[in-house]
């Protein structure tokens, strides 16, 4: 088998694992790269829909509860929740939030709008089954897409939350007006009653990482093809080539041609070795006259 032929091999041998492994590699990086973002947006959702409730809960609710009792209907910018939920809306207006979904899934709710679906409903138990477990992260396929979850849960954790909650006799005339007497009772304090969840879309963000991919690896197949192809130029001209004058001229000084000179090479390992064929065939040159004048 030829130098040539055996380089070519080790170098496409290479070539294959080097596009492999990158491809690997890369592919691996941009999809955990994805999966950080939609974790850092969903994160931030969550985190600002707690400031919403948190912000009624301290600042509307006070300036709102006296009128609960006296007014015909219920006010629910009162509730944490509700404000939450419509600060959500509002944004899935914007078309890059369209397919964003907040929900507070609750088992027992006052407003059937946010009852926990089965799936919601295995989170809350989970929260309930282990106290210590503060945020559920995963992935839930819907009709639109494959979507990202952050899960967190909700508990009754102030005495003035069973004002509505607890009994009828106890809740707003105005709530059980505009709600009835049936949902969003028997809470307890300090009980697990939801499960707050944030759904982000995922498919077109994971996608687009796929197709970054691809790009990435039609990159490098060119930058390796580029490489391997200026490598087996760079061989042949300076070392396959220059060899094979070398080896023919050394074949005719064999076979008594001492006309042939292997040349001026130039001042690398090839050169060194053409002027060491050449001092040779000079040797052979004085040996055979040597030979020839002692044998006459």
């Amino acid at each position: 088998m030829k130098i040539e032929t055996k380089i070519n091999i080790l170098f496409t041998i290479v070539f294959v694992l080097g596009i492999i492994i990158s491809g690997i590699v890369s592919s691996k990086l941009l999809q955990e790269n994805a999966q950080q973002q939609v974790t850092a947006k969903a994160q931030m959702l969550m985190e600002v829909m707690n400031s919403v409730r948190n912000y009624t809960n301290n600042r509307i609710n006070p300036l709102l509860e006296s009128r609960l009792q006296t007014e015909a209907a219920f006010i629910p910018e009162t509730v944490p929740a509700f404000s939450a939920i419509q600060v959500f809306e509002d944004l899935r207006h914007h078309p890059a939030y369209k397919n964003f979904f907040y929900k507070e899934a609750t088992l027992n709710p006052t407003n059937l709008r946010d009852k926990a679906d089965i799936f919601e409903v295995d989170l809350v138990k989970k929260f309930r089954k282990n106290s210590g477990t503060k945020e559920i992260l995963g992935y839930r396929q819907f009709p639109e897409g494959e979507n990202f979850f952050i899960a967190r849960p909700l508990a009754v954790t102030q005495q003035s939350c069973l004002q509505c909650h607890s009994t009828p006799e106890s809740a707003p005339k105005s709530q059980i007006a505009s709600y009835g007497s049936v949902n969003g009772f028997g809470w307890k304090l300090n009980e697990i009653i939801a499960a707050q969840v944030v759904y982000v879309p995922v498919t077109q963000i994971l996608d687009s990482a796929q197709r970054s991919a691809y790009v990435l690896m039609a990159a490098l197949i060119i930058i390796f093809a580029t490489i391997f192809f200026l490598t087996n130029l760079l061989l042949r001209k300076t070392i396959i080539q220059r060899l094979k004058k070398i080896a023919k001229v050394a074949e005719k000084v064999s076979t008594g041609d001492m006309d042939s000179d292997f040349g001026k090479q130039s001042n690398d390992e090839i050169g060194a070795l053409a002027v060491a064929f050449n001092r040779m065939k000079k040797s052979l040159e004085i040996a055979l006259k040597m030979l020839n004048q002692t044998t006459y």
